[in-house]
């Protein structure tokens, strides 16, 4: 095999005109790490309450933190994440759904809120067990 790489490419200017390729994959690095983080508060704030509401002695709350659990680890990730940002705007009013939709960071926003609730039903069940 005698194929050499190219890495001066990471030093061209990208064609969207957003600085160089290395320019646009940081940002990518930058936004992948601030919506891992802040999904994984999400997850600790609402982990944390369904994971206890499923060690009370009450049936009642036990069975809400079933279903939480259920619902989210049995639904795949890629799905719930489609709901968030093409069918929650539509559920809502027509003025919350609008707003949402013409938020400047909608997609930043509702992988967040999808990606911090999926980790939260596993930290729901590492602290039941």
């Amino acid at each position: 095999m005698s194929y050499h790489w190219n890495w001066l490419i990471f030093f061209e200017p990208s064609p969207t005109g957003g600085g160089t390729y290395l320019d646009v994959l940081l940002s990518g690095l930058w936004l992948t790490i601030i919506t891992s983080l802040s999904a994984w508060v999400i997850a600790l704030v609402f982990g944390s309450i369904v994971g206890v509401l499923r060690t009370l002695p009450s049936k009642t709350t036990q069975w809400i933190g079933f279903c939480y659990v259920e619902l989210f680890r049995n639904m795949p990730l890629l799905l719930q994440l489609f709901l968030w940002f093409f069918v929650l705007p539509e559920l809502l009013p027509r003025q919350a759904g609008l707003w949402l939709k013409q938020l400047p960071n909608a997609p930043f926003y509702t992988s967040a809120i999808g990606i911090g609730l999926f980790m939260s039903a596993r930290i729901a069940e590492q602290l039941r067990a």
